[in-house]
């Protein structure tokens, strides 16, 4: 399956929406015994995942369509969310993240930074192509595709 950009940015939410939020509430229970605000601190990374994720599809998008199979392999999806994450967390201790504190220890940020995206990468493999079969073959849009009749 190739993903649009709309089909990216659906399942991006969808998931961090669902398992992120998940895997966040398990994270804030520990953080908050480790860090002041704990509890919140891996809501607001994850906030800014997601809305650093919309641009990161974007580009995503472009670089896709310039191969000359326009596909987009799961190593590339491992490489990006390394750089995701770097990215991010350069962000942060540069205190340019609003709501995360810049003294978030990186073990803490890496731990659940990799769990979130470790999640949601299995989720894309298998989850999602067994529950939402029509996801594969509409470029990653849930919902109704408004080129079908159903």
């Amino acid at each position: 399956m190739t993903p649009t950009l709309l089909g990216r940015w659906q399942t991006r939410i969808w998931l961090l929406l669902t398992v992120g939020v998940l895997l966040s509430v398990f994270f804030g229970s520990w953080f908050e015994t480790i860090v002041f605000d704990g509890f919140v601190t891996p809501f607001v990374v994850l906030f800014w995942v997601g809305v650093l994720g919309i641009g990161w599809d974007a580009l995503y998008n472009v670089v896709q369509h310039r191969r000359w199979d326009s596909d987009w392999p799961p190593a590339y999806q491992l490489f990006a969310g390394i750089i995701e994450g770097v990215f991010l967390f350069l962000l942060i201790k540069t205190d340019l993240v609003p709501g995360v504190p810049e003294s978030l220890p990186a073990w803490m940020f890496w731990v659940h930074y990799s769990a979130v995206w470790i999640a949601t990468f299995l989720m894309t493999q298998g989850p999602m192509r067994i529950l939402f079969p029509q996801w594969r073959f509409r470029g990653g849009q849930l919902g109704r595709h408004p080129a079908t009749r159903e």
